[in-house]
């Protein structure tokens, strides 16, 4: 990346300027560049001048001068110049910058990939919405959010493996199963009252109808406890293709759907929590299981603690009924599924690392995660979690309390058909997933620039308009040459395409890939301002030379925004 390149030339420019004894012997430092905040300074700029004023003893302006004398040359550079309080502003090259467009038609589909990652695994688990109800539009921005990471992993040169998390045990599975159980007796005419703490919701009153039309008066012949178990099983598998519709509808799929319950079929929560009782990680108090951060045995090798720091530990653990690993009636705890499922994250399956994604109100799970992947003999940075936080629902500026079909929660399906699975991924990645998040419904079916997806989508389309009239006149870009393409508009427009390598970096580094979403609006302002000032195909036989290098400029900017698009999970149209 050019960013990289960069840093690495006023690095050697430091060295140079310390061999002729210009700047003092010291260590170099990390070097800083970024994007230019204003383009009157150029393309790039670097405060590195600033971070070694202290160890210099000289004024860093002084020692920007000195490293721009000795910056050696590159084809992408076109200017360097020291500004004050001491910056280096670096201007791309615009004869480089016109060759760009070359390299963008050469790559296609593969311009913004990277080798980040170099082929190592990482495991995103994303959604895992308990299967007790319909997917909310809360779970529609974790969604996004996963789904439009993994996508930026896999062009970073991670190996992705995808996964939906099913909680198909507990006490919310069990209270479903009831609930369930009470609707399809209602319907076959019973007094069959709900449960405490039971679901309510209309779809399982939908779904008891269903099963009283499908099995009749079966489950109501069975052994009450044999019937609650039919009819988990049967409502676990109907929700969870619901889900999986769901999902298909914003284009997700995943490569594997793990089931809690397997955790405990296979093994690994035994097997997890003997090794946590081996290591001394784990305490009975008042009849339950409890895990501690500090173990309370002398046998744990570097994990040793004096008696003080067990106590201590130990409190902790007790004012916190979170880290409850068996209750006092013997059954597991979510946190005790947690436990065995890193394991077989990084260990059973082998994955270099696993990416949770979790709503914030999750945010006093983490450090327990954390440190129970450490009890593990596991390097708990291996495992990071992304917390976003909820969704907000306007339409019109009115906020939308409840959902229009259920006259209860709004479903993500009920979201996705009022305003489609385009709109739907882009407005929810509109902001970083610590943001709060407003969706307006209103702005997001409008066909105008006001509409961050219609704009950039509207890009697109007209750049293949320019095409289909291109054809019916009989131009094409064979033969055009790039170096023409030195107009403003134009320059400004590569300088936007060629920013995509380091988008994809920087959602990949920082695991936020709300920047795509950011730079698709800026790539498509670009290309609209380059279409006003800049006529393509035209009649005038004098135009035809530089028509034909503005039609490979398109051409490459047609790539760039569907590359964009495919990274945030929306469809690049051809026409609107």
């Amino acid at each position: 990346m050019v960013r990289d390149d960069i840093a690495q030339l006023i690095a050697e420019a430091i060295r140079r300027a310390q061999k002729k004894g210009e700047l003092p012997a010291f260590g170099l430092p990390e070097v800083p560049v970024t994007r230019a905040r204003d383009e009157a300074f150029g393309d790039y700029a670097s405060p590195v001048c600033m971070t070694l004023a202290r160890v210099a003893r000289m004024a860093p302006i002084a020692i920007a001068e000195r490293v721009v004398a000795h910056m050696p040359p590159a084809p992408f550079i076109g200017k360097v110049e020291a500004a004050h309080p001491g910056f280096i502003n670096i201007t791309l090259s615009p004869q480089w910058l016109t060759q760009q467009v070359e390299v963008i038609l050469a790559e296609g589909e593969r311009f913004g990939h990277l080798d980040l990652g170099k082929g190592r695994s990482v495991q995103v688990e994303y959604i895992s919405a308990n299967p007790t109800g319909p997917l909310t539009i809360g779970s529609g921005r974790n969604a996004v959010l996963g789904d439009a990471l993994a996508n930026v992993l896999a062009a970073a040169g991670w190996r992705v493996h995808r996964e939906y998390y099913i909680n198909d045990t507990g006490t919310q599975v069990e209270l479903f199963a009831a609930s369930l159980y009470a609707r399809y007796a209602q319907a076959l005419g019973c007094d069959e009252p709900l449960p405490e703490g039971g679901y309510p919701g209309n779809y399982l009153v939908e779904m008891g109808h269903q099963l009283a039309q499908e099995y009749g008066e079966r489950f109501l012949t069975m052994e009450r406890g044999q019937a609650l178990t039919a009819l988990r099983e049967e409502g676990l598998k109907r929700m969870l293709a619901s889900i999986q519709a769901d999902a298909a509808a914003l284009g997700i799929h995943f490569d594997s759907w793990k089931s809690e319950r397997s955790l405990y079929e296979d093994g690994i929560y035994g097997l997890v929590f003997n090794r946590l009782s081996a290591g001394g990680w784990l305490v009975h108090r008042d009849g339950a299981v409890w895990f501690t951060e500090t173990p309370h045995t002398s046998s744990g090798g570097d994990h040793q603690a004096t008696e003080e720091q067990q106590t201590e530990a130990l409190v902790r653990s007790m004012q916190d009924k979170d880290n409850v690993v068996v209750r006092s009636d013997g059954r597991p705890t979510y946190f005790a599924s947690d436990i065995a499922y890193v394991w077989d994250k990084l260990v059973t399956r082998g994955f270099d690392w696993a990416i949770y994604v979790w709503g914030a109100d999750h945010q006093g799970h983490v450090p327990r995660m954390k440190a129970v992947t450490r009890a593990l003999g596991l390097d708990p940075n291996r495992i990071t979690v992304i917390l976003y936080q909820l969704v907000t629902l306007k339409r019109g500026g009115e906020l939308v309390r409840m959902g229009k079909r259920t006259g209860e929660i709004i479903t993500l399906r009920e979201v996705v058909e009022e305003i489609g699975a385009d709109a739907t991924r882009f407005m929810l990645l509109t902001r970083a997933a610590e943001s709060q998040m407003e969706l307006d419904l209103t702005l997001a079916v409008q066909q105008s620039n006001e509409n961050p997806v219609y704009y950039v989508q509207y890009g697109h389309a007209r750049i293949a308009s320019i095409f289909r009239y291109a054809r019916e006149r009989g131009f094409s870009p064979e033969g055009g040459d790039v170096s023409l393409l030195i107009h403003p508009a134009e320059q400004a427009l590569i300088r936007q395409m060629v920013r995509l390598p380091e988008t994809v970096a920087l959602c990949a580094e920082s695991l936020s890939p709300h920047h795509l979403t950011h730079y698709a609006q800026e790539l498509a302002t670009a290309f609209h301002a380059f279409y006003k000032e800049c006529r393509v195909v035209s009649e005038d036989a004098g135009h035809a030379e530089i028509g034909r290098a503005r039609m490979k400029l398109v051409q490459a900017a047609k790539i760039v925004l569907a590359n964009t698009l495919r990274l945030i999970g929306v469809s690049a149209p051809e026409s609107m």
